[in-house]
């Protein structure tokens, strides 16, 4: 198979991601389940609106790309709730390591090896690339459920904690972006969107 078809194999794949449906609710459109599509063009919006207020240094383009294809991997493993056990998340791991094998294989081998190396980058979360990634992420469910009086937030039960250390990335990265995460984590509690524990 030459290089043009394996890449439009690729896309066509990716056709299959807006059938991923995550627990965040588009407020916009009847309260009706967000999917994994529409979160990861969000957030790669969100990532250049917000660059200003990142106090390391980062390259837009590879983060945008993070962002892009960081939930590719949910068309094989699924979506796992932020705040399911433990023991879940951890299993998660494995389904997606398999699953960013697999679907990022159907691309020819320089764009499989780039785009499965951003993949496990954004994961790790050890650059400030992947740090800023993996904040937009984060905030962009933080402020869905904001706007949609605790959301699933509301509708699990999270505590206060589990959502503070969900975006302990922004303290770092963009420590003014922190700041607001942090009063808006407040009046959560106040509101009982969040347990105060």
């Amino acid at each position: 198979m030459d290089a043009l078809a394996q890449q439009l194999n690729f896309i066509l794949e990716l056709d299959k991601l807006k059938a991923v449906y995550r627990q965040a609710l588009v407020k916009a459109d009847n309260n009706r389940q967000e999917n994994s599509a529409e979160h990861s063009w969000h957030i790669a919006m969100l990532a250049p609106v917000l660059q200003e207020h990142v106090a390391e240094e980062v390259d837009l383009l590879r983060v945008i790309k993070m962002l892009l294809i960081h939930d590719i991997v949910e068309i094989d493993a699924g979506d796992t709730f932020a705040f399911s056990e433990q023991g879940d998340l951890d299993a998660q791991h494995g389904k997606e390591l398999a699953a960013a094998n697999r679907i990022f294989g159907l691309l020819p081998e320089s764009q499989f090896q780039e785009y499965r190396s951003l993949w496990l980058e954004f994961e790790e979360a050890t650059t400030a690339d992947a740090r800023f990634a993996k904040a937009m992420d984060r905030i962009l469910p933080l402020l869905q459920n904001m706007q949609n009086e605790g959301g699933s937030w509301a509708k699990h039960g999270v505590k206060k904690s589990q959502v503070l250390k969900r975006n302990q990335y922004l303290e770092v990265i963009a420590p003014a972006i922190w700041q607001y995460v942090c009063a808006q984590i407040e009046i959560a509690v106040n509101k009982g969107w969040l347990k105060d524990q």
